[in-house]
């Protein structure tokens, strides 16, 4: 995309939320690669002034959006654009390919954002799944009830970080379930009669995630974790993750081939991935699997060859540089998302000193803001903070991320709401 005259320094245009975990590990990492940035921010018209935004978007619009940065683009060459999360892979499918940058089909992009699009795609091409049923969001849960098995999995199609995600053994926690989840859908914006609720059935079994990147087709894996903790629901509120696996090394190349052949049934080709598997006597089951790489701060702990960061890897390899081969470097390493254990106003956090001071632990952010409202799942969408750990096992870590939590408490007092009263 450079014209003659042009400066050869690489340009690369991320698409962001103002409350993005993820733009300031992006922005850092360009710097370090002596990237230029240009920010697509999911922000009205009205705001962009204010804020300072060069280019405002409006994510839930895609297409319009998109036409927004071809034009954008016209004037200010970009050699990628990359979506920092979920919420605009879609968007960045429709404009690269409107751009003919590398990038993953729009189709593809669809496929990797809504659950049952991927079901159908993963079961037509054989790629484990568990059996799935689709309802209109706005459907008779008591019709519903009757026509699926136990134990099942409600969830809606369209969000992620599990909110909305919730278990049922029988019919009256079916009911339930649905119930709640439509109140999820409601929250974010989405009208019932436009939406979809997923029902699958609960796949037994110790769950892990898999980080890769995409070129041409092929995955590279950077790291493979666990997921010590058990996920068996009612909610599905992911806590450590600690690499490397401890896994069987043919296991681990069973998930790895799961993953690819997950990445090939829904067309993605290019880019970051994060997959999310369920593995039993029968082997991987896909849970999810997603054009975007690990959500929050999670990324953190991650370090490659000389000293890349993860984000590092995927602006290099977005804009041409060659990154096959690199691995991440030895030791083990972990991350603790630090679940919000009720609902109420955070007043106060202490035990953090104490906890930095457990042997192993590299850091520990709060990202919860004082005196502010938190949700827990499954209609919340964050968490409290985060631990970081390393240490010469994936043992060690664990052990350091649990007991750096059990040394943190948190304050969190009943979140009052007042009416207004009726005239």
């Amino acid at each position: 995309m450079i014209r003659a005259n042009e400066p050869t320094r690489k340009r690369v245009m991320l698409l962001i939320t103002p409350t993005s975990y993820r733009s300031s590990a992006f922005n850092s990492a360009a710097e370090r690669l002596d990237i230029e940035v240009v920010h697509g921010i999911d922000v009205p018209d009205t705001l962009s002034r204010e804020w300072d935004v060069e280019l405002p978007l409006d994510f839930s619009r895609p297409q319009e959006a998109a036409e927004r940065i071809a034009r954008f683009v016209t004037d200010r060459l970009v050699d990628a654009i990359i979506s920092v999360d979920d919420s605009a892979s879609i968007l960045a499918a429709l404009a690269t390919s409107r751009l003919n940058l590398p990038g993953n089909d729009p189709k593809a992009a669809l496929a990797a954002r809504d659950k049952h699009v991927m079901r159908r795609l993963l079961a037509e091409h054989d790629v484990p799944v568990p059996v799935f049923h689709a309802f209109p969001a706005d459907a008779d849960a008591t019709t519903m009830s009757g026509e699926v098995d136990y134990p099942c999995v409600v969830k809606p199609t369209l969000l992620s970080g599990s909110r909305g995600v919730i278990r049922a053994n029988d019919q009256d926690e079916f009911i339930l379930a649905v119930e709640r989840t439509r109140g999820v859908i409601h929250d974010d914006g989405e009208m019932l009669e436009n939406a979809t609720i997923l029902v699958e059935a609960f796949i037994p079994g110790f769950e892990v995630a898999l980080e890769g990147l995409l070129d041409a087709g092929e995955l590279q894996v950077l790291a493979l974790f666990d997921k010590p903790d058990p996920l068996d629901g009612p909610f599905f509120e992911e806590t450590i993750y600690v690499t490397p696996s401890r896994l069987p090394a043919d296991v681990q190349y069973a998930i790895a081939e799961c993953t690819r052949r997950a990445a090939q049934a829904l067309g993605l080709r290019e880019g970051p991935v994060h997959a999310e598997l369920r593995v039993n006597e029968d082997g991987p089951w896909i849970l999810e699997i997603a054009g975007r790489s690990i959500g929050g701060l999670c990324s953190t702990i991650l370090e490659f060859g000389t000293g890349y960061a993860l984000e590092e890897l995927i602006l290099m390899q977005a804009t041409g540089r060659h990154v096959h081969g690199i691995e991440r470097n030895a030791g083990a390493v972990g991350v603790m998302m630090i679940p919000i254990p009720s609902g109420g106003i955070l007043r106060g956090v202490t035990g953090i000193e104490a906890a930095n001071n457990v042997p192993g632990v590299t850091g520990i952010e709060i990202t919860a803001r004082l005196n502010h409202s938190i949700v827990p799942l499954p209609e919340g969408s964050s968490y409290l903070g985060f631990i970081f750990a390393h240490g010469e096992t994936p043992g060690d870590v664990e052990q350091a991320l649990r007991d750096a939590h059990a040394l943190l408490e948190f304050r969190i007092t009943p979140e009052i709401r007042l009416r207004a009263l009726a005239r």
